[in-house]
């Protein structure tokens, strides 16, 4: 098959077109792991609460104060209050028992302002930069239970897990407690790297043969 000729009888090269290059996306930042914080409780029923009762004492005393600029008396309980603490000590039992309690409630108000909360729920390492995720620490101490009862030589386990420290109970009734002892230690750390925690919690791993009967 002969190539196009031009009117001279020359040879014409057909046009190329040419795919153009496309960049390659940049790849995401690494996510950080480790140093995640803890996740805060919304604190719905404390809020709730406090809420309710400063609406409740703000409009009974709205209520009464637009009752006395209507030239109307006022609350028999408000006088009553403005009586007593008029002509109470400020030793009095019942003035520092009032205010050991409003102290009491404004401390419990400022923990729940600076504390997170939501203490059975563990944080993981973060894979991606805008996920987050974490563990219920039911859930992680159920795991490590499973893994501990693997053993060959464990009867029973207990596990105690919290945020800092996991504590490893197993009774072993047959093979040397040692060798019990070792095999848990390098499975239970194993399963607690694999839960992922931001935080992995140490491990407090005891062995021991089951009690007398009877």
């Amino acid at each position: 098959m002969s190539e196009p000729q031009g009117s001279e009888g020359t040879t014409q090269r057909l046009p190329v077109l040419e795919k153009p290059t496309v960049p390659e996306p940049a790849p995401p930042p690494p996510a950080a792991e480790g140093g995640e914080g803890r996740f805060w409780s919304p604190r719905r029923v404390p809020a709730a609460v406090v809420a309710v009762l400063l609406l409740a004492v703000a409009g009974l005393f709205l209520y009464d104060i637009t009752a006395v600029r209507a030239e109307q008396p006022a609350m028999r309980w408000r006088r009553e209050l403005a009586t007593q603490l008029a002509e109470r000590p400020l030793d009095d039992t019942w003035v520092l028992v009032g205010a050991g309690v409003a102290a009491a409630l404004g401390l419990w108000l400022i923990v729940l302002a600076a504390t997170p909360g939501l203490r059975a729920l563990l944080p993981m390492r973060r894979t991606q930069a805008d996920v987050r995720a974490g563990l219920h620490r039911e859930a992680a101490a159920l795991v490590l239970r499973d893994r501990a009862v693997e053993v060959a030589g464990v009867q029973s386990v207990r596990v105690r897990l919290s945020r800092a420290k996991a504590d490893v109970s197993a009774v072993a009734h047959f093979r040397e407690l040692d060798d019990v002892h070792a095999d848990l230690d390098a499975v239970l750390g194993d399963a607690i790297r694999g839960l992922g925690l931001a935080r992995p919690p140490s491990l407090s791993l005891h062995v021991r043969r089951p009690g007398k009967k009877g």
